[in-house]
């Protein structure tokens, strides 16, 4: 046990040192992509906490993110008794809001499980939209909100690309060892227990009712982190910033990253922003291939693409990056843990 935790320590400080030194090797333009990777990983982790973990499944957290990123927009620009926020200092309010909303569904919730509760977070993300254009002296509209901005504190001269990169994998990085903490504890294994059987948890003493809805609101608390993070990378915030089909894209993200895994999930975030952005990359990629000849700017091809790749994907990793990572290096800590 206390060489998986050294090795895990170790992984952890690698990324930190492969994510301080990325900008120096990458275009302005790249660390603004590596910046959003980062946000979508903020949001897999909470939803690996959820889904990984307590077992309980979720379609809706898309709309978490939108509560998370609303929430900066609102008090950057209209603030506390009209006194605008700094927009830093926004992202743990946002995520506070986002993990009560959480807190609330989760509690309805507990009566679900399965098929059902998707179905009812999924009906979250589709609703949430429309709550802009209801109200659309408080939150915008369809025409959204412009953020207040500010350039990076302390007097460091980043450019806002750079600024972006470090604020959100800074953030990302803490909130990875909190959960890695807080999932090799006690908290993990009683929503591990949870997750095989419900039956067996209770019967141990596990409080059902408060480990689910803690999960929920956990989840929903990174998402809001998250979507406070994206509001500020868009400058602006409006239905469309975070549709519906965002939280597909996040489950289809927890599905490549592995269930059960938090490094893993970096692969997952990083899936879902190159088919997202760069499918059309994927077209000529493939238009190589024999017999094939497909038009990148084709309506419907990026969505075919994404199906394809995720298929594909699923085939040859049906356990995730993070099963694929266990596999390669099981021989390692194997022979280690002989040795010691």
């Amino acid at each position: 046990m206390k060489l998986k935790l050294v090795l895990e320590i170790l992984g952890f400080v690698a990324l930190a040192v492969l994510v301080a030194v990325m900008p120096s090797f990458v275009s302005d333009f790249h660390s603004r992509e590596f910046a959003i990777v980062g946000m979508y990983f903020i949001a897999l982790l909470g939803l690996g906490v959820l889904t990984g973990y307590s077992g309980q499944i979720s379609l809706g957290h898309g709309a978490f993110m939108a509560i998370g990123g609303y929430t900066t927009a609102i008090l950057s620009v209209d603030g506390i008794s009209g006194h605008p926020v700094r927009d830093i200092w926004t992202i743990p309010i946002a995520g506070v809001v986002a993990g009560l909303a959480g807190l609330l569904v989760g509690l309805p919730a507990l009566r679900l499980s399965g098929l059902y509760l998707a179905l009812i977070t999924f009906g979250i993300a589709v609703s949430f939209p429309q709550l802009p254009k209801k109200f659309g002296g408080f939150l915008g509209g369809t025409s959204g909100q412009i953020l207040n901005l500010v350039k990076a504190p302390f007097g460091l001269d980043l450019t806002p690309n750079d600024w972006m990169y470090y604020l959100t994998w800074g953030i990302a990085l803490v909130l990875l060892a909190v959960a890695w903490w807080l999932l090799r504890g006690p908290t993990g294994r009683a929503l591990q227990a949870i997750r095989d059987s419900e039956v067996a948890a209770a019967s141990s003493g596990i409080n059902l009712a408060f480990y689910k809805t803690l999960a929920f609101g956990i989840s929903a608390f990174y998402a809001g982190v998250a979507g406070a993070l994206y509001a500020m990378a868009s400058a602006y915030v409006n239905p469309d910033t975070f549709p519906i089909i965002l939280s597909i894209y996040l489950v289809v993200g927890l599905a490549v990253g592995g269930l059960g895994s938090l490094g893993g999930l970096i692969a997952g975030a990083a899936l879902i922003y190159f088919l997202q952005n760069h499918a059309d990359t994927v077209a000529r990629w493939v238009n190589h291939l024999p017999a094939v000849d497909l038009n990148p700017k084709q309506p419907g091809i990026s969505s075919a693409i994404f199906g394809a790749v995720l298929i594909l994907v699923m085939l040859l990793l049906p356990t995730g990056a993070g099963g694929l990572l266990r596999k390669v290096f099981r021989p390692l800590t194997t022979r280690l843990y002989t040795r010691s």
